[in-house]
């Protein structure tokens, strides 16, 4: 009988880290979503979560004995309301066109008092913000031609060939209005790991928040200016993520 390859990562492994230090302890019925190959599921599992996942393409999933939904994130959700006590989306949200819709969802899906953990690329920290002001794009997120999509990023998965890019860049002010405005209550907010080199913007850094601090208080406060010049956001690694409690 021939064994089925491990599930291979859609992130990084410094997302899945943090994403289960936030969920140790816990339980009850957990969805991942986008779930890819089911590298996350197979640590959530781990945990004691009892795990339900969804993907645009179940037929990557790797996992055998764990369910698996077809589920567009750009659509409604094939699961009832209330039904999970977490939701977990990590790299998926920058990959829609409709990120407020998932986020509406997983609140439509999710117990009162549940928990959403959502993952996107940090274009807020110090190096993407220079890059945007030298260059025009981030690292995340470059101006690319069809062509170069169709030679650069096709690939193949299962039989699939789609072209997978990040088509929504999405900031800590965004991400937190959308959550905000779908009844959830913001935990934290978490970087994936340290950046290397983030010592260099020490200075730059210093003189951003400097600058904060000239601004009123109810400005700052309405603005979230602190919580984006924070050490999660300002000098963290490529991943911003955010945990959230339904109301």
């Amino acid at each position: 009988m021939t064994e089925r390859p491990e599930p291979m990562a859609m992130g990084h492994y410094g997302i899945y880290d943090r994403v289960e230090t936030l969920l140790r302890g816990m339980g009850g019925r957990i969805l991942d979503v986008p779930a890819g190959e089911g590298a996350l599921a197979v640590r959530l599992k781990a945990l004691g979560f009892d795990v339900t996942c969804g993907d645009l393409y179940p037929q990557i999933f790797k996992l055998e004995d764990t369910e698996i939904r077809a589920g567009n994130l750009d659509a409604r959700l094939p699961f009832d309301d209330a039904e999970f006590d977490t939701v977990v989306c990590v790299e998926g949200l920058e990959h829609i066109e409709n990120p407020a819709n998932a986020i509406r969802e997983f609140a439509r899906i999710l117990r009162p008092g549940g928990m959403a953990i959502v993952s996107v690329p940090n274009i807020m920290n110090i190096e993407e913000r220079l890059k945007w002001l030298f260059f025009g794009y981030t690292s995340h997120f470059k101006p690319l031609s069809k062509e170069a999509i169709r030679v650069h990023q096709r690939h193949e998965m299962g039989g699939m060939d789609e072209i997978a890019f990040h088509i929504n860049p999405i900031g800590y002010a965004e991400l937190r209005y959308w959550l905000e405005k779908a009844g959830f209550e913001i935990d934290g907010a978490y970087a994936d790991s340290k950046k290397s080199g983030m010592w260099a913007f020490l200075p730059i850094v210093g003189v951003i928040r400097l600058a904060a601090k000239f601004t009123s208080r109810k400005k700052r406060e309405t603005r979230w200016t602190d919580e984006m010049n924070s050490d999660a956001v300002l000098t963290g690694g490529n991943t911003l993520i955010l945990a959230a409690r339904k109301l």
